[in-house]
């Protein structure tokens, strides 16, 4: 089973919960206890890591590539509403599954993948909270980081009172960045032909767009929160029968659209904004802080307030998300279990040394999602080859046409993330230059 910290609802959400599970609630009243866990995934697919690679996209390329953040958001839908159907069926997390049903020697290789995985998101979300308090306060980086590392850790303090405030505290931040996208449009509305131009038709302009391509995936679908999402389900909401189960699934499925879905939107809204913003006179914009320096002489100082406005709760809330999955995979792993400070800690050094070492942090952050892109195989195969199992999942089990698009979309990133490799070992691609 999960942590308390993961899965401790308050005892008033647990028995509202029931009472629409036995069909004694409904309407909005019979929404709300289980509005929660996708909202909580939900942060990870609009943290700083999609700003970057966004921006990058939008800039150079115009709104050619908004059809990979559709791809990768509906990859994102399947996979966390798989992983939330796993624990609601077997009462585990993913992690823990793959702990009890595969050879040790490969369960501590998908741990030691995830665990940098893992860094890797942290390292964006803690560079991305640290630059949007430089930019706020015209500090130091290093100094924005210090306090960005001191207020995530005051945000998962929040979490020992039970894990319901930190969800609605985690789901104020999601509205504060949906809102803060509107506003942008408003101020930089696109071309919406283009838009659906760039939604709908796949389109790789070169090698150097298939390596942002395999960014962009990395900065939507995350291996930590596919993790960490069956864990928040395992045990969150206690249930007594299958058809019990099964309800509690539609519930969730339905979070998890909506979910996902407004985070779908606000990264569609990210890259429209850098294409209206940037791409006819300033493609060359590729880093966060030039971004932000940029949007106030073009768009004016609400442009620019409003984006660092949507930085800062990106940066604070995803990083509080990334250390909590980052908990649940080591102990669902290999039942080990250290302090929370402790792991805030350790996370955070690769940002220090990035900093301290003066690389660009932007490139960095571009560098982390593309790194994670090429670690989310393994959860989305252990999802698949577990959420397709009638002796784990029984009448949970995928059907045929679920389990057909799960794996296609999994044979999608090993495409991207085969291309990048052979790419960088120098082999010429046909078509993409």
């Amino acid at each position: 089973m999960s942590t308390v910290l993961l899965s401790g609802v308050t005892a008033r959400t647990v028995a509202a919960g029931q009472e629409v599970l036995a069909g004694r609630r409904h309407g909005l009243r019979a929404v709300l206890p289980f509005v929660g866990p996708a909202v909580v995934a939900s942060v990870a697919y609009i943290d700083p890591g999609n700003f970057a690679t966004n921006i990058q996209a939008g800039a150079q390329y115009g709104t050619t590539l908004l059809w990979v953040v559709v791809v990768a958001n509906l990859i994102a839908m399947l996979f966390q509403s798989l992983s939330a159907k796993l624990g609601i069926a077997t009462g585990r997390s993913l992690a823990a599954e793959c702990r009890e049903r595969l050879p040790r020697p490969l369960v501590l290789g998908m741990w030691g993948v995830s665990e940098l995985a893992a860094m890797a998101t942290d390292l964006a979300e803690f560079l991305g909270g640290g630059i949007g308090l430089s930019l706020l306060l015209h500090i130091p980086l290093l100094v924005g980081l210090g306090i960005t590392g001191v207020a995530t850790y005051a945000m998962l303090i929040i979490g020992n009172r039970g894990f319901r405030p930190l969800e609605l505290l985690i789901g104020g931040f999601v509205g504060l960045i949906s809102l803060c996208y509107v506003v942008e449009l408003v101020i930089a509305p696109p071309d919406w032909a283009a838009v659906a131009r760039g939604a709908l038709v796949p389109v790789l302009p070169g090698g150097a767009a298939v390596a942002l391509a395999v960014g962009m995936i990395g900065a939507t679908v995350m291996p930590h929160v596919i993790y960490l999402h069956s864990a928040l389900m395992a045990g969150r909401m206690p249930t007594t029968s299958a058809s019990e189960r099964r309800r509690l699934l539609r519930f969730s499925n339905r979070e998890v659209l909506g979910a996902l879905g407004l985070a779908g939107l606000v990264n569609m809204a990210m890259l429209m904004m850098a294409a209206s913003a940037f791409h006819a006179g300033h493609p060359e914009v590729a880093e966060i802080e030039t971004a932000y320096h940029t949007l106030g002489p073009l768009l004016g100082p609400a442009a620019a307030s409003v984006f660092l406005l949507s930085l800062l709760g990106s940066g604070f809330s995803s990083s509080v998300v990334g250390t909590l999955a980052g908990q649940s995979i080591m102990q669902d792993f290999v039942h080990w279990r250290i302090p929370l400070w402790l792991r805030r800690t350790v996370t955070m050094l690769p940002a220090f040394v990035v900093v301290a070492l003066g690389l660009n942090a932007t490139q960095a952050l571009v560098g982390s999602q593309i790194v994670l892109s090429l670690a989310l195989p393994i959860p989305m195969l252990a999802l698949v080859w577990l959420t397709g199992r009638r002796d784990v999942m029984g009448s949970f089990v995928n059907g045929r046409a679920t389990q057909a698009v799960a794996i296609s979309f999994t044979a999608i990133v090993l495409g991207l993330n085969a291309i990048l490799l052979l790419q960088a070992a120098g082999v010429a691609i046909p078509g993409l230059g």
